[in-house]
């Protein structure tokens, strides 16, 4: 699935209608590998999805810390960025483990830095600036995620 995002609301929409078609959870987390250069949007779709889930605070990419929990009612989301990772081997430090349940979701900001490390993806989102904004790319790697894609 391809679209255009022609500014930062279409790009929060985007993410509110990728939370709205969320799929029931598998007995692991689910995992959005979110893929862009810099200033392409990622941490604005993932804010988009956190809105639309009801997180009021700020949603800001986890530069420094790597990894944001925001527990939702029903949810726990955790977003990662590995931008600063030195190694692939620092994500083990990060508690992963105690978050790849059933209830839970990953949005992982450049998973290329871990990728052995963070398993299979249920979606890859991948964002791109073009001319009149950005564009959407997203791809099923699971089951979970073609249910998803589906559903979106």
């Amino acid at each position: 699935m391809k679209c255009a995002l022609i500014d930062e609301p279409a790009t929060l929409e985007f993410g509110a209608r990728l939370a709205a078609a969320m799929p029931s959870f598998p007995a692991g987390a689910l995992k959005v590998a979110l893929r862009g250069d810099l200033g392409a949007g990622k941490t604005t779709l993932t804010r988009g999805f956190l809105r639309s889930l009801g997180v009021t605070g700020s949603v800001r990419s986890p530069t420094f810390s790597l990894l944001e929990t925001y527990e939702l009612d029903r949810l726990t989301v955790v977003h990662l960025d590995l931008y600063r990772l030195r190694d692939a081997g620092d994500v083990r430090g990060l508690g992963l483990a105690d978050h790849d349940r059933s209830g839970c979701l990953w949005m992982v900001e450049w998973p290329e830095r871990a990728e052995r490390a963070l398993g299979q993806f249920d979606l890859e989102v991948s964002l791109r600036v073009v001319e009149a904004g950005r564009e959407v790319e997203v791809a099923a790697g699971s089951e979970s995620g073609r249910r998803w894609l589906q559903a979106l």
